[in-house]
């Protein structure tokens, strides 16, 4: 059977249509969160729920931060922790950055005890209404930076908190952590790619980019491939139409393995753990 118009000229595609998953494609997800949201339905928001997807989908890894994590200084990340140990071959976690409710000294103590769950932090300034660059996030950035971390952080399209001029501003005081750019500045799109070929250390991340037809393809055309990092928001938004989404972009099929696994294990090599679990994955 010829695949459909997803992507008539893709082996993977035609390999999705298939079968419904990429075998010899493993994913991973570096924008989630975990457990429930008071009011809302999320049916999936469970550790064990969340890798019944992953598994459906052949998701190797997720990144998240807890939903209550991010709102509720007294949960001390205890039940992202948790999950993580339950659960070490398939998740690791973001210590979220609670920027009305800090506590450095706390959360960096955490960090270094807990080096084998925390890729880095999370920062939500819209949610906060704090900026990015406020100074009381300064020892989290120089953490960051001296670790080498990831650092997640929503960012939008003319946010005086997350938009391109704070992410700047980071960028171009940390040049040793990698920042992700969840949403790619979303609606704000051609920022994203001028800033990453100015800052290397800047990835640009796929939540809620791909259920804007054609903005995926305008990013590989400015930037290349190699900066783009696949993220779903799971449980919110379903990792099959990510997939799909990137499917019936326009891109070689190489670029789309970039996008899916590559460019995440080379950041993620820079953990010990990482290693050992990909290599359990039949990947090098």
């Amino acid at each position: 059977m010829s695949a459909p118009m997803i992507n008539a000229d893709s082996p993977l595609a035609q390999a999705f249509y298939e079968k419904g998953r990429l075998d010899d494609c493993p994913l991973l997800d570096f924008h989630a969160h975990m457990y429930e949201v008071s009011g809302m339905l999320l049916p999936r928001a469970t550790p064990e729920g969340m890798l019944r997807t992953m598994d459906a989908a052949n998701v190797a890894l997720v990144c998240f931060c807890g939903h209550e994590t991010m709102g509720l200084p007294q949960l001390e990340e205890s039940q992202d922790i948790a999950a993580v140990r339950r659960y070490p071959d398939r998740f690791r976690a973001y210590h979220a950055v609670l920027s009305r409710y800090l506590d450095p000294a706390r959360d960096l103590a955490r960090m270094g005890s807990h080096r084998d769950v925390f890729v880095g932090f999370k920062f939500h300034p819209d949610w906060y209404g704090v900026p990015l660059s406020d100074p009381r996030h300064q020892p989290y950035w120089e953490y960051a930076d001296a670790h080498r971390l990831l650092v997640l952080s929503h960012t939008w399209g003319n946010s005086a908190n997350d938009g391109p001029g704070e992410v700047e501003r980071i960028l171009q005081r940390y040049p040793n952590l990698v920042f992700l750019a969840g949403h790619s500045f979303h609606g704000e799109w051609p920022r994203g790619p001028e800033l990453a070929r100015d800052y290397p250390n800047l990835y640009l991340e796929l939540t809620a980019v791909l259920d804007n037809r054609g903005e995926l393809d305008k990013i590989v055309a400015a930037v290349g491939s190699t900066r783009v990092l696949f993220g779903t928001d799971l449980p919110w938004f379903s990792t099959f139409h990510g997939l799909g989404a990137v499917l019936s972009a326009e891109m070689t099929d190489e670029d789309r393995r970039n996008i899916f696994y590559r460019n995440g294990a080379r950041l993620l090599s820079r953990f010990d753990w990482f290693a050992p679990l990909w290599r359990a994955r039949g990947r090098e």
